[in-house]
């Protein structure tokens, strides 16, 4: 009668459960393994290995690359009906508002109107407080760069007259989304913020020259902020600034 060790029926049991695992990796793909391409990163190389980059902008190497197109999950469709079903609640269906917010949602599925809102307020209330501080260095993250050019041609200008903008942000009363387009690849938002501040300007000597230090006063500014969809920076900028009478 022969008896089989058990040690070898072990590793055999063992040697059978690691093939089947290496086989459910190695037969699916994730969708993961590559980080996806940015058309508009640059195309220079990677600095940190000296690698050259190749007419993709994917740096070179000897295996052939061929983007093939995605599967569509069925949670990436549910996500699309949410974010419409979002949009209809902010604008209704059919105007040129909704279809240009559900453009903007077809480009990138993250996009919903009610949170990017909340996210312009916020942005809103660092513009004006960061322009009244003079903080270049903050503006730099939230204009784009001929805005930003502007604002801190003002800065510049009121820094050498000597003069000091006294500002304190009471808050925002209304804010809505008036505009949505796609531009290319880029989306851009326009939202009209009604907002409450004290505001002064005082020259050298400290004489108030503009403004009133001791009065809320109503401003209404109409902003349009942009982003690249097809970027993986998910921040957006404010690309135009508008005042209202």
């Amino acid at each position: 009668m022969e008896f089989f060790d058990f040690g070898t029926i072990f590793f055999f049991v063992a040697a059978v459960i690691i093939f089947l695992q290496l086989r459910n990796v190695l037969g699916r793909r994730t969708g993961s393994e590559r980080p996806p391409f940015d058309p508009y990163s640059p195309r220079t190389g990677d600095p940190a290995k000296g690698a050259p980059n190749n007419d993709n902008g994917n740096v070179a190497n000897n295996d052939t690359v061929v983007a093939l197109p995605r599967r569509t999950d069925p949670a990436d469709k549910n996500a699309a009906a949410k974010n419409f079903a979002d949009i209809d609640a902010v604008s209704p269906a059919g105007t040129p508002l909704n279809e240009g917010l559900r453009a903007i949602s077809a480009a990138d599925s993250s996009f919903e109107p009610k949170r990017f809102l909340e996210g312009a307020k916020m942005a809103y209330e660092m513009i004006v407080t960061s322009f009244a501080d003079g903080d270049r260095k903050a503006l730099k993250t939230l204009l784009a760069k001929d805005v930003y050019e502007g604002f801190v041609s003002a800065i510049t200008e009121r820094e050498a007259k000597g003069e000091k903008l006294n500002s304190s942000f009471v808050g925002i009363g209304k804010a809505d989304i008036v505009g949505a387009e796609m531009k290319g690849s880029d989306a851009h938002v326009t939202v009209r913020i009604v907002s409450q501040m004290i505001s002064a300007t005082l020259d050298k000597d400290g004489k108030v020259i503009d403004g009133d230090p001791d009065a809320v006063v109503e401003i209404k500014d109409v902003w349009t902020f942009a982003r690249d969809t097809r970027s993986r920076d998910p921040n957006w900028k404010l690309v135009a600034t508008e005042a209202e009478d």
